[in-house]
């Protein structure tokens, strides 16, 4: 299962330091990070499906439920400072796949505030 080789590591401060939250699988949405005592602090972050690169998706979004506006990222990367995309501790919410999502399927994410199916959601 793709879902399975997804990883995620989330950062309080740029530069991957400060604060660190762990994700070892995909399939993940966080519908409020203030569960973890981490809303609006996201400065940097890595991910990675450490089996196909390009097969991974994480949607940052600014308010809880899947909410306002949002930044998408997809294959493995590594962003050490969320100010370049002018979201530096803005996220509240988040959803982690272990595929691509298309545009179509973010948009109905935050139509329904629901994440795809076979994703396991985290609330407060």
């Amino acid at each position: 299962m793709a879902n399975s080789d997804v990883r995620l590591a989330l950062w309080s401060g740029t530069n991957f330091s400060v604060r660190r939250i762990l994700f070892r699988r995909g399939g993940v949405a966080v519908r409020d990070l203030g569960a973890f005592r981490f809303n609006n602090v996201l400065s940097s972050f890595r991910l990675r499906n450490v089996v196909q690169s390009s097969e991974v998706t994480l949607v940052l979004f600014s308010r809880i439920n899947f909410q306002g506006s949002f930044r998408v990222y997809r294959g493995s990367q590594s962003v050490a400072n969320l100010g370049n995309s002018n979201f530096n501790n803005v996220t509240s919410s988040f959803v982690l796949v272990g595929r691509n999502l298309t545009n179509a399927e973010i948009s109905q994410i935050q139509n329904t505030s629901r994440p795809p199916q076979d994703v396991l959601i985290i609330r407060q």
